[in-house]
Parts: C-alpha cells; structure tokens; sequence
C-alpha cells in the first residue's frame, strides 16, 4: 500500500476531529442531558470547554496566523487529559451498568478520542515548523480547511447579518478567544486544581 501523501493525512486529521472531537460528543451531550446523566454531563461539558481550543486553531488558522499551528498542537493533548483526568467521574463512569447504551457508548468514544488525539498530536508535532516559515506545502495544507469552514461561514453570516466575516476579524476573535482560554486554564492551575486535585467537582 503506498504511503499517503501529507496532505492527505492532514485531511485525515480534521475529518476524524470533526466525527469524535465535534459530532460525536455533541450528540452525547445532547443525550446524556435527556437521560439526565449526572456524570456524563459534567464530563461532556468539560470536555466541552477544554476543546474549545481546537475552534480557537482554526480561527487564527483561517488568517495564517502562525500561532494557530502552536494552539493546534497543543489542543488535542488537552482533550486528551480532560476525559480521563478526573477521579470522581471515572469512578461513575465504572458503576454505571455497562450494558447500558449511554455509559458504553461513552467508553467507547473515550477510546476512540484517545486515538484520534494520538493521530492529531502527531501531525500536528510535524507542522510546528510551519509557525517560523510558512511558505511550504504542508503548511498550506493545514490552512485548507479552516479557509473552506471560513467560506461557509462567510456566506452564512453576510446571509443573517448583512456584514462582512473576514479572515482578520477570525483571526482577531481567536487572539480574544486565547487570552480568555489562558486566563481560564491558568485561574484552574493556580486555584482550584491545588485546592480539589483531580476531582470535577462542580467544575
């Protein structure tokens, strides 16, 4: 079988975060908030909240900003830590039946993150290059798509606003959308992780 070509893989890459890093958890979530799921609620929600990052890399991704390659590197290791970080909700998690859709379905997904954020992590290692020198082809490939989502949703809002979605305004939410994810995950190191450890809490 001959080796795919980067691009391809690249591609690979943001199809199977858009299944298990997007799809997939928000149907759960939308699920787990019907059953009324204590635990799986709360976990989905803060998984949630720590890969909002990965919208925040496409943002500055869609304007060529060189620091989205840094923030796409970083995010699924985030992702990666925050579904199976807390004690107290894989303790839940382990007592629930596990015949039961739901909670299997959850495990199973947590799995399949895991290896999704492995793949991301890796190719996402070989663009850091990309954050000096932009110029090259497969750092052209990761722009791809964050410039076709941005097309749509370009088209979208000038349809309900009547204004203008620019890859600068992107760029410039994203720069917005770091400082307060920074704030946020660092007000989380210094204060509450000493505090609870790793339980979720009301997290």
């Amino acid at each position: 079988m001959p080796d795919l070509p980067y691009r391809s893989l690249v591609w690979l890459t943001y199809r199977l975060g858009a299944t298990f890093a997007f799809g997939v958890p928000l149907l759960l979530l939308i699920w787990a908030a019907v059953r009324r799921e204590g635990a799986m609620v709360r976990l989905l929600t803060i998984y949630w909240k720590v890969a909002s990052l990965m919208a925040i890399s496409l943002l500055l991704l869609t304007d060529q900003r060189p620091l989205g390659y840094i923030v796409v590197f970083i995010a699924p290791i985030l992702i990666l830590v925050s579904v199976w970080f807390w004690v107290d909700l894989n303790e839940e998690l382990a007592d629930l039946p596990p015949w039961r859709p739901l909670p299997l379905t959850v495990r199973v997904w947590r799995w399949a993150l895991s290896g999704f954020a492995v793949l991301a992590t890796l190719m996402a290692a070989s663009s850091l290059p990309c954050s000096r020198v932009l110029a090259t082809a497969d750092c052209k490939a990761w722009l791809e798509a964050p410039q076709g989502l941005h097309r749509v949703v370009e088209r979208l809002f000038d349809f309900v606003f009547g204004g203008q979605w620019t890859e600068a305004v992107a760029a410039f939410i994203g720069y917005v959308a770091l400082v307060a994810y920074a704030v946020g995950l660092l007000q989380w190191l210094l204060v509450r992780l000493p505090k609870q450890g790793r339980v979720a809490g009301e997290f």
